[in-house]
């Protein structure tokens, strides 16, 4: 027991650190949503809520938590509740997995790649349990339009990352950024430009937002949400950006590769930067971008991003081969 009790504390450790950051940098990208939107859109943002509003969203929660949490009648109550879990719970297993700098993962198993792309789609699963457990017509064909999109998305994101792998020739995030060159920013930008798409589109974000469409079904999923449970599908949304720009940091940017990079804070906060770049354009995306119809939503992944990814990943092959 005692040679067990070392192991135990850091394993401890690594999970406190992970739920620290799990619940705070989807805060922060939340905050900094509200500010880059209200900039870009020529107002300020919120304001009253501590210095130049950076408390808006911990006056948010509490007014989350204060409401009245509401099950509806018509609803599968098991399943109603169930959901918001069921959508959060996969990003804080993937946040684990993630590398923030050379030995500054909580879990650096081998095939870490497959474990974040296998759990991340696993989130669109709450929120098809949130549309089918309401008991709302209006649930149930947003989460509806939530599988369909996961359905056409996940496979040329899943291809775009199997080119990254191939060209490093390892599953292991921590693997990939060691092979990872500069070069790749030219050689692998197709694949990196499918990533960036096809996750928004399963973050259902703006752009590809069909399922939550306010002028169309009413919140989608969330509509007969409140209180703590709704805030928790918030959590999932802002906690799914962080880390799918994380993801694409580390496969497309070379995670926490840059100048003196040696030393293990300044590899971190690379990582940090490179991953709120690509935070920054998810926003960017939302504030720009009017929302696409279900059918061009499908038309662009099918025909556009999906022969796309293929055709990267005949590249990469070729590439590798001759490499070699």
């Amino acid at each position: 027991m005692p040679s067990e009790l070392p192991l135990l504390v850091e394993v401890a450790l690594k999970a406190a650190v992970v739920l620290a950051v799990f619940l705070t940098m989807p805060l922060a990208l939340g905050q900094l949503e509200h500010k880059v939107m209200g900039h870009m859109q020529g107002r300020l943002g919120p304001m009253e809520a501590g210095p130049h509003g950076i408390l808006q969203l911990v006056a948010d929660g509490i007014k989350f938590v204060q409401k009245e949490d509401v099950t509806p009648a018509a609803a599968d109550r098991p399943v109603f509740r169930l959901a918001p879990a069921v959508a959060l719970i996969p990003y804080l297993v993937a946040l684990a997995v993630i590398p923030f700098g050379a030995a500054w993962v909580a879990a650096d198993v081998p095939g870490s790649l497959l474990l974040v792309l296998a759990v991340t789609s696993v989130g669109v699963i709450g929120t098809l349990m949130a549309g089918w457990g309401s008991g709302n017509k209006y649930s149930l064909l947003g989460g509806m339009r939530a599988g369909a999109q996961l359905v056409s998305y996940e496979l040329p994101l899943v291809i775009a990352a199997a080119s990254v792998a191939m060209a490093a020739g390892t599953l292991s995030l921590t693997g990939i950024v060691q092979e990872w060159s500069w070069w790749w920013l030219l050689w692998q930008a197709p694949a990196a430009l499918v990533f960036l798409a096809a996750s928004v589109a399963e973050l259902q974000r703006t752009p590809f937002d069909a399922p939550i469409a306010d002028s169309e079904v009413v919140f989608g999923p969330l509509t007969e949400y409140t209180g703590l449970r709704f805030a928790f599908f918030l959590l999932a949304e802002y906690a799914g950006m962080v880390v799918m720009a994380l993801l694409f940091t580390v496969l497309f940017l070379g995670g926490w590769r840059g100048p003196w990079d040696d030393i293990a804070v300044v590899g971190v906060l690379w990582t940090l930067l490179k991953a709120a770049v690509v935070g920054v354009v998810f926003l960017w995306l939302r504030v720009a971008w009017p929302r696409v119809r279900e059918d061009q939503l499908q038309r662009f992944a099918w025909l556009v991003l999906l022969p796309v990814a293929l055709l990267q990943l005949a590249v990469t092959g070729v590439g590798v081969v001759v490499l070699q």
